[in-house]
């Protein structure tokens, strides 16, 4: 079914608040669009266990979609059903390529000291965000307008955003939300006259699976590719990685572009059924092409199936069964010099 009402929130953020309660805890904040106030629910425990939540952070977050975040005008920007889908604007963990899932940890909401729990890492953000008015970019589902006082903050009408967080892979009663290419997160453009960046925050509940139908979002029982190190679940690892490519040749581009493979398992591998998929969906097949173990092999692009785009986009490789096992991202600044093989 997935979320009725999907998308981003541009705003800015004038206060956070840390919960510390056992029951639901959120970490909120009040933002503003220029014209109505919001609140932002972020999940920092998780209702059922285990209660500690997955999460990563990327303080320096490069990605192709932030182009087109910035040309987004402030307000909540719905994603219809019919844009969620690769090549837009809509987050997908798994298949967005936009950090590493097995870099996601799980962490505590709260812990006695300073600086070593869920909420105090939100918090650092946001206080930056408040002094520098950083634009905020939150995806989720919104609510309201309410006709009563937002219960946290007290603006009147209440409304806000919450589901920041992974909405696939979700079994019980929470299986009506799954969906692919809907998932929440939160991003803060910090700009200034010296430097301008990204950072993004990612999270998800240890319940929810990391391998999810490409259709319904629903879980998908076999653990398949870079999962979060979970304890006491089973992952298979992935025998073969993406670790370079050539995105703009020098001169014509057709036909001359490439990726590099390495096979970093005590197996040879047979890539007979696997493919290379880029952010639109096309696909080039790697039948023929076999790595030996420790080996690396350079996979020439005819063009006529896939072709890097020189605006930023996403590389995935999938095995013989159409999985995902390994997948890069890249921004316009990659493909900048001709001739460049881009490292990831």
């Amino acid at each position: 079914m997935g979320l009725k009402d999907y998308g981003v929130l541009k705003c800015h953020a004038i206060a956070g608040k840390m919960e510390l309660d056992d029951d639901t805890p959120h970490y909120q904040v009040h933002a503003k669009d220029g014209k109505f106030n919001y609140r932002l629910a972020i999940n920092v425990r998780s209702v059922q266990q285990p209660y500690d939540l997955l999460y990563l952070i990327d303080s320096n977050f490069e990605h192709y979609i932030t182009e087109k975040l910035k040309k987004l005008d402030f307000g909540f920007n719905k994603i219809e059903v019919s844009q969620r889908q690769a090549g837009g604007i809509a987050l997908d963990y798994i298949r967005g390529n936009l950090f590493k899932v097995n870099k996601m940890k799980a962490l505590p909401y709260t812990v006695p000291g300073e600086n070593n729990d869920l909420n105090e890492f939100i918090d650092s953000y946001i206080q930056r965000a408040i002094e520098t008015k950083a634009d905020i970019y939150v995806f989720g589902e919104p609510w309201g307008p309410e006709d009563k006082p937002d219960k946290i903050f007290g603006f009147q009408p209440g409304r806000g955003v919450h589901d920041i967080h992974m909405n696939q892979g979700s079994s019980g009663r929470f299986t009506k939300d799954n969906g692919v290419y809907q998932d929440g997160a939160l991003l803060i453009h910090y700009k200034s006259s010296s430097q301008e960046y990204w950072v993004a925050a990612f999270f998800a509940f240890q319940s929810q699976s990391f391998h999810t139908d490409d259709k319904t979002g629903n879980p998908i029982d076999q653990n398949v590719g870079a999962e979060p190190e979970i304890p006491d679940t089973p992952v298979v690892k992935p025998q073969v990685k993406i670790i370079a490519a050539l995105l703009n040749p020098s001169g014509e581009d057709f036909g001359k572009e490439s990726i590099t493979l390495i096979n970093p398992s005590p197996k040879k591998v047979d890539l007979t059924g696997w493919a290379i998929v880029n952010q639109l969906k096309q696909k080039a097949s790697l039948d023929g092409f076999k790595i030996e173990p420790g080996g690396v092999v350079k996979v020439p692009l005819s063009g006529k199936d896939v072709q890097f785009s020189n605006k930023g986009g996403t590389i995935s490789l999938l095995n013989q069964e159409g999985i995902k096992v390994d997948g890069v991202s890249y921004t316009k600044k990659d493909t900048q010099e001709e001739g460049w093989t881009t490292v990831f």
